[in-house]
């Protein structure tokens, strides 16, 4: 398991105990794929450490590998992959109608002028930020576009 992905899993997993038992809402928590829920179950039984699922298929306590177990994990790497399609499959459709998914931009012709108005100026991010109710991080945002905008026209 790699531990920049999942630091907290396995921070948990290093403190259980011979004995004791993992508590997951459901299966899939245990890996991001079904091999590496496979691999940490197998790790967890063979050390003597029970699994409690909370929901699912495979609710209940085990102390093996089972083959429910093994079909809920198998079942939520298909349902992960089947979320991951549909995903992509509408936010392509929605860009062939013109439509562009993600937040709706913070800073509209109106602000934007704002902001490079005061900072010509010579006010500072801080306080532009204030003034025009927007975080520090987009004015700073607006500001490195901006000259990045302004690079690629003296190209």
């Amino acid at each position: 398991m790699d531990r920049r992905r999942r630091p907290c899993v396995l921070e948990a997993l290093s403190h259980i105990r011979d004995g004791d038992m993992l508590t997951v809402q459901e299966v899939d928590r245990v890996g991001r794929n079904l091999l590496e829920g496979l691999i940490v179950l197998n790790d967890l039984f063979q050390r003597g450490i029970a699994v409690k699922v909370l929901e699912g298929i495979a609710a209940g306590e085990h102390t093996e590998r089972s083959l429910i177990l093994d079909l809920a994990l198998a079942l939520s790497e298909d349902r992960r992959r089947d979320i991951v399609r549909k995903t992509k499959n509408g936010l392509e459709a929605a860009r062939r109608r013109g439509r562009v998914g993600g937040r709706r931009p913070v800073v509209d012709d109106d602000k934007r002028a704002a902001i490079l108005a005061r900072r010509e100026r010579g006010e500072s991010i801080r306080t532009i930020a204030a003034e025009v109710k927007v975080s520090v991080g987009v004015v700073h945002k607006t500001l490195t576009e901006t000259r990045a905008e302004a690079e690629r026209v003296q190209r």
